[in-house]
């Protein structure tokens, strides 16, 4: 029994959030043991009489009881953030009741209002109205994602995204028509540094950048900012290695020499071009042979760029999930374990890296998002607490993840919900910082 549900843990560890699924958990006696039934069928039980009981809404007693349940668990996980944090503060994470109940819990930055967000989410999800369907995986993340934006609303400086998914459907351009444009803009015309961190790595070549953004610099042209706020927008691509910064003048993406913005320590291994050879060899051995191993050999196309190793699958194939997962974690593991290596032998310091499912894809790329983070807050002077980031992959096989070590996150899964969290920012920025006195542009269809 121990044994089985080891193997069912470790297969399906990577499509797993530990946070989400600890309230998910929580959640579940109230929904279990607190919900009434609509009615109740007495002619089973062998008696004539059928009675019915009505169902209560959440205005009722019954209803508001168990609002009041789900709230009260959640304003406990708000205690248990607290208290991590200040665990944070004294250096011993590791000692605090969250981290007891979730090992792999991470960094807070900011305290989250749970309580006030479920009340939010319940009215547009139902949450605490539904007997048959519990609690589940898109309600937590949806709660959390509404607490960080009430969070950090006060004292954001800089926001960051992901490309793909994001903001725009994967490997598709950004559109003009986008109501994610108009959200852009209204971030820069509230003062806010807006930057965009891709895996997409074209070295140096702005046009390519401009090609899949073309929508939203046409839209820097129309939308009537001052050159001081269309120069707050920047563009991180290959994870961390191609910084570009939009030119108000000429409304192009103007690339920032790396001596500009990197730390020494980055530019330590950012320039040690054997190392990275070597780690991009090791990269597409491994992904050539999981798709031997996999059958997929005549299904994919293995691509190399200058810091980047590429499964991509050919015209007349497609590829699950379950196989693209497989081909990062099998780089994952077979990079870790050569570098650990390294380290014991040599005492060589691990290259940064990042293996992680695009959707789509499989790239095994130089650095990563947590680097590229880093250095944008270091360049434009936001800490942790004042900076979130919106992206898509957030599970161990994406490559959004490793940002919750530098700032708050907020997880979406389409642009869709990605223009729903911005609308919210949006709203409580135009609250707590008004435009001088003039009111945002709502858009016109």
């Amino acid at each position: 029994m121990t044994s089985l549900y080891s193997i069912n843990y470790h297969t399906r560890a990577h499509k797993r959030d530990a946070f989400i699924e600890f309230i998910k958990s929580l959640l579940l006696t109230p929904f279990v043991l607190h919900t009434r039934p609509a009615s109740t069928r007495l002619a089973g039980l062998g008696l004539e009489e059928e009675v019915d009981v009505p169902v209560t809404p959440n205005d009722t007693e019954n209803g508001r009881t168990n609002v009041d349940r789900y709230s009260e668990i959640l304003e406990c996980i708000e205690e248990l953030i607290v208290d991590h944090m200040l665990h944070q503060q004294g250096k011993l994470p590791e000692l605090s009741r969250l981290s007891t109940l979730v090992p792999s819990i991470g960094r807070f930055f900011t305290p989250l209002p749970l309580k006030d967000s479920f009340m939010r989410q319940d009215t547009k999800r139902s949450i605490s109205a539904r007997r048959f369907v519990p609690p589940s995986f898109n309600d937590v993340r949806a709660i959390l994602n509404d607490a960080q934006v009430m969070a950090i609303a006060p004292t954001i400086k800089m926001i960051t995204f992901d490309g793909d998914m994001t903001l725009y459907a994967d490997g598709a351009d950004f559109a003009k028509d986008s109501k994610l444009v108009r959200l852009l803009v209204d971030l820069l015309r509230h003062g806010l540094y807006v930057a965009i961190v891709t895996a997409a790595g074209y070295p140096g070549d702005a046009k390519r950048y401009e090609q899949r953004l073309w929508g939203l610099l046409d839209g820097f042209k129309d939308s009537g900012l001052s050159k001081e706020a269309l120069g707050r927008f920047y563009v991180l691509g290959g994870e961390c290695n191609y910084l570009f910064r939009y030119d108000v003048e000429s409304n192009h993406l103007v690339y920032m020499q790396p001596e500009t913005y990197q730390t020494e320590s980055v530019q330590a291994w950012s320039k040690d071009s054997a190392r990275i050879t070597e780690l991009l060899n090791l990269a597409q051995s491994t992904v050539e042979e999981c798709a031997r191993e996999t059958g997929l050999s005549d299904k994919v196309t293995i691509l190399r760029k200058d810091r980047a190793i590429g499964v991509v699958h050919n015209d007349d194939a497609s590829l699950t999930r379950e196989q693209l997962d497989e081909f990062a974690l099998a780089a994952q593991r077979r990079l870790n374990n050569q570098q650990h290596a390294n380290l014991i032998r040599s005492g060589q310091p691990p290259l940064p890296f990042c293996a992680f499912n695009g959707g789509s894809d499989v790239w095994v790329d130089i650095g990563n998002k947590l680097i590229g983070v880093q250095m944008l807050q270091q360049i434009l002077g936001a800490e942790g607490n004042e900076t979130l980031h919106v992206g898509d992959q957030f599970l161990s096989t994406g490559n959004d993840i490793a940002t919750r070590t530098a700032c708050c996150t907020a997880w979406i899964t389409s642009p869709e919900e990605t223009a729903e969290v911005l609308t919210d920012l949006c709203v409580q920025l135009d609250q707590r910082r008004p435009l001088n006195g003039l009111k945002r542009k709502e858009p016109t269809q």
